[in-house]
């Protein structure tokens, strides 16, 4: 009997102490939208945003304007900035108050399913700000190259028959390829194995991480170290890879500075950072898949989304053909010449206006406590995002916002002075899918590249139109993810044919 009271004290103690916290924890003074913040009672919060996270941050965009509330994530709470003033806030403030790359880390946790090495030195991140960035001009005709293969390798239409192909699966595979053509050249950009694997890493990070949020930071840390697909597959690629590093690193050996032809990919520039770290094939590979599953990744989605939209708005066709046409007989397929089609670049920025990469964008960690200026106290560790779906869906910003309007920034860079703050990869405290300031998505420069080229060669050279009852098929949104239909289907039937070479 006194055993049975000792445990009931201990049990009301403990409970009394937990309590306590939760009603001393700063991030308390946050309005909670979703649900209950109570201890316990959070998971129903968590799975309502879950399953309802569009709606939920509306709610706490209209709620709460120019401030802050919070939503709960599975193993954490999320605070989410409203108003440009915030979102400001968020970019200006240096990575050792809130840190970019801590915060995407807390997004996807590659420190539980890949190792601490890529975080605690992403080098491949400053590889895409400047080495991608500045060889565009000259990568771009391989990437062209490769799209005017595997565009009619994946989408087989012959004479004037229609073909029905799912819409997912195959951007997917020509994505894969028209980065690794860069990424890892040929002819391994064309080995469908090789592209499998990237492919299913990029699925893999995504899904490891989904499954170690259910868990306590132990168990996180297990299910890493010994069950992640992920880390899997690097070690499936390595065949692949190997025997290539095993080359570059012989003639980087012999040649030395003097290498007259040396390969400007992503696994030269990677090999270059990762021998004086000495990095070992397995540590490199996995940082080639990295880059992979960040090209891959939202490219995909997003030229899946421009798809649906295209094919849902059928009337946007011949003013994109008028433009692109022309211009690419008299330029050819140079950066100079997508940089003059400005429709086309407008509608991409349109779609993901609408659609979005996510919900939530300007992703940040506080490494310490931070106050910011709307006076919102955020607790050492809190993971603080802004709420991009919400921004674009604003009246205030965007005239008409649930109106797709193809080409609404093509209008917007004509009035006088407006001619580059429109453009698709410009990024501003109202338009924030690739993030905003230092930290914007480094790689949007060759992704908003290969997305107009892809778009365009498709409006060249097919004829689109949307399977089944001819309406644009329903995103899906997952928390902060935003899906583009994986069974939407598309038919394509060859364009008269167009005097163009690629």
């Amino acid at each position: 009997m006194a055993d049975a009271q000792l445990y009931y004290t201990l049990f009301a103690f403990a409970v009394a102490v937990y309590i306590f916290r939760w009603r001393t924890y700063p991030l308390r003074a946050i309005p909670t939208v979703g649900g209950p913040s109570a201890p316990i009672l959070s998971w129903w919060t968590a799975v309502n945003f879950l399953t309802h996270g569009r709606e939920l941050m509306l709610q706490g965009y209209q709620k709460y304007p120019g401030s802050a509330f919070k939503v709960s994530l599975l193993d954490q709470w999320m605070v989410i900035v409203n108003g440009p003033k915030l979102v400001d806030d968020l970019r200006k403030r240096p990575d050792d108050e809130l840190s970019f790359v801590e915060g995407v880390e807390e997004i996807i946790q590659t420190r539980f399913t890949l190792g601490r090495e890529p975080l605690d030195d992403p080098y491949h991140v400053d590889i895409i700000k400047d080495k991608l960035m500045r060889s565009l001009v000259a990568v771009l005709p391989d990437v062209i190259d490769e799209l005017s293969v595997a565009v009619p390798d994946h989408i087989p239409v012959q004479g004037d028959d229609w073909v029905t192909i799912n819409v997912m699966d195959t951007t997917l595979q020509i994505v894969a390829r028209m980065s690794n053509r860069v990424f890892v050249g040929l002819p391994i950009c064309r080995n469908q194995e090789f592209l499998n694997l990237a492919i299913q890493f990029t699925i893999d990070v995504i899904t490891d991480n989904a499954i170690s949020k259910a868990f306590p930071l132990s168990v996180k840390i297990f299910l890493g170290k010994h069950m992640s697909n992920a880390r899997k597959n690097i070690r499936k690629a390595m065949p692949y890879l190997a025997p290539l590093l095993r080359e570059r690193r012989a003639k980087m050996e012999e040649f030395g500075d003097s290498w007259t032809d040396k390969p400007n990919d992503m696994v030269q520039w990677i090999l270059e950072e990762a021998i004086p770290r000495n990095s070992d094939d397995e540590a490199i590979v996995g940082r080639i898949l990295l880059v992979n599953f960040a090209a891959i990744h939202t490219s995909s989605n997003s030229i899946v989304h421009a798809l649906y939209d295209l094919t849902a708005n059928p009337e946007y066709i011949q003013p994109l053909l008028d433009e692109i046409a022309p211009i690419v007989a008299q330029e050819g397929w140079t950066k100079g010449s997508m940089g003059r089609m400005w429709k086309l670049d407008s509608f991409l920025r349109e779609s993901q206006r609408v659609n979005g990469i996510s919900l939530t964008s300007v992703t940040r960690k506080a490494m310490v406590d931070v106050t910011l200026s709307d006076g919102t106290f955020l607790p050492k560790d809190t993971l603080v995002v802004a709420a991009s779906y919400p921004t674009h869906q604003d009246e205030h910003n965007y005239p008409s916002p649930a109106v797709f309007d193809g080409f609404r920034f093509s209008r917007m860079r004509e009035a006088k002075g407006e001619s580059t703050k429109h453009q698709f990869v410009n990024t501003s405290v109202d338009y924030i899918p690739f993030g905003h300031g230092k930290h914007a998505c480094p790689g949007r420069f060759f992704a908003a590249n290969e997305l107009k080229a892809m778009l365009a060669y498709i409006v060249l050279n097919y004829d689109v139109k949307i399977a089944g009852d001819g309406s644009r098929p329903e995103n899906i949104y997952l928390a902060v993810n935003v899906i583009p239909n994986p069974k939407g289907e598309i038919m394509f039937r060859k364009r008269q044919p167009v005097s163009v070479s690629a």
